[in-house]
C-alpha cells in the first residue's frame, strides 16, 4: 500500500508489517539520466518488494501483512555532485534529524519496522546511523534497517558506477521515457572508468567532476532494459527477505 495513496482510515485498519521509506537524491546523472535517478530506482525496488513480500507465504511468519510504502525522501547527501546544474543537497545533520523523524512519525502509530530504501551512495554512511539511533531510542518501540538496492545485486554490483550501466539499466526496465536515449553514447564517450582518484586506498576527489567531465562513471550502453529487470528482481527479492527478518526478529 503507498501511503500517498490511501486514506488514513486505510491504515488504521490495514494489517501492516513493515514500512519501506524510500531515500534517494536529486543529483547529476549525466546527459541522459534525469536527476531524479536514485528517487525513481529507489521507489520502484521498494515497490517490487513490497508485491513479492505480500506474496510470500513460507518460513517463519507466514500469512504475512501489508507493506507501507511511503513517499520517498528526494533530496539527499548530494554536495560531491554541487559541479553540476540542478543538483540539490543537505547537510548530513539535516538528512539525518529529517529521515529519523520521518521513520518515528510512522512508529507513533504502530508500525515499529522501518527499512530505508536507499538508492544513492552518499546517503549509505548517514542512513546506518540512522537505523541504528531510531533502533536504539528507549522512547519507542522503533526498529530499522538500511537497504541500498545496488549492494542486494550480486555480481552485477561490481558495475555500479555513476549513471552507468547499472542505474541505466534499471530506469530502462522501469522509467524508459525518462532516459534520453540519443545521448547515452555521449554520456559513454565521456565517462570515467572508476569513482574517484585512488592512492594507497585513499579517494584524493571529493566531488565527482574532479574525475569526470560529464558526471558519468561506467558504460551506460551495458545497461539494457532486460538487465535492468534482472537487477529489479534481485533487489527487490533481497528486499522482501530482509523484510520478513526484519519483521520476525525482536527488537533490541
Amino acid at each position: 500500500m503507498r501511503l500517498s495513496e490511501v486514506t488514513w482510515t486505510d491504515v488504521r485498519d490495514a494489517d501492516v508489517d513493515v514500512a519501506f521509506l524510500p531515500v534517494g537524491s536529486t543529483e547529476q546523472h549525466g546527459p541522459h539520466a534525469p536527476l531524479g535517478t536514485d528517487t525513481l530506482n529507489a521507489v520502484a525496488v521498494a515497490e517490487a518488494a513490497a508485491d513479492a513480500y505480500e506474496e510470500s507465504s513460507g518460513g517463519p511468519g507466514a500469512d504475512r501483512g501489508e507493506v507501507a510504502v511511503a513517499p520517498p525522501v528526494p533530496v539527499g547527501v548530494a554536495e560531491e555532485h554541487r559541479a553540476f546544474d540542478g543538483t540539490m543537497w543537505v547537510s548530513p545533520e539535516t538528512f539525518r534529524a529529517y529521515v529519523r523523524e520521518a521513520a518515528e512519525s510512522l512508529v507513533s502509530h504502530g508500525i515499529d519496522r522501518v527499512v530505508f530504501v536507499n538508492g544513492h551512495g552518499g546517503n549509505v554512511e548517514a542512513l546506518a546511523e540512522v537505523a541504528r539511533r531510531l533502533s536504539r531510542d528507549p522512547d519507542h518501540d522503533g526498529y530499522g534497517v538500511a537497504f541500498t538496492w545496488f549492494e542486494a545485486v550480486g555480481d552485477h554490483a561490481s558495475d555500479m558506477g555513476h549513471a552507468g550501466p547499472l542505474e541505466t539499466a534499471l530506469l530502462r526496465a522501469t522509467n524508459p521515457d525518462l532516459v534520453r536515449e540519443e545521448r547515452v553514447e555521449e554520456a559513454s564517450a565521456g565517462a570515467a572508468d572508476r569513482w574517484g582518484e585512488w592512492v594507497s586506498g585513499v579517494n584524493l576527489a571529493h566531488d565527482s567532476d574532479e574525475f569526470t567531465d560529464n558526471g558519468v562513471v561506467g558504460d551506460p550502453r551495458e545497461g539494457d532494459a532486460e538487465r535492468g529487470a534482472e537487477l529489479l528482481g534481485r533487489a527487490s527479492a533481497a528486499l522482501a527477505e530482509l523484510s520478513a527478518a526484519v519483521v520476525d526478529r525482536d527488537a533490541v
